[in-house]
């Protein structure tokens, strides 16, 4: 398992509350992503130069 989908699997059991991506990463870090099928329940909120912090909630965004 790669560091993304551990960080992943951690923010979707509760063992993170959230994790940071800074710019960089952004596109290696989203291919991993979008490949879940919990997808919609990871939320990204943008920060100034482009730092995305993810979170999960447990209702799925439509």
């Amino acid at each position: 398992m790669n560091t993304y989908e551990q960080q992943l699997e951690e923010l979707r059991t509760g063992k993170l509350t959230s994790i940071t991506i800074e710019k960089d990463d952004f596109l290696a870090f989203r291919e991993v992503l979008v490949k879940r099928e919990d997808f919609k329940h990871i939320r990204g909120t943008a920060k100034q130069g482009g730092i995305v912090i993810y979170t999960y909630d447990l209702e799925a965004r439509s």
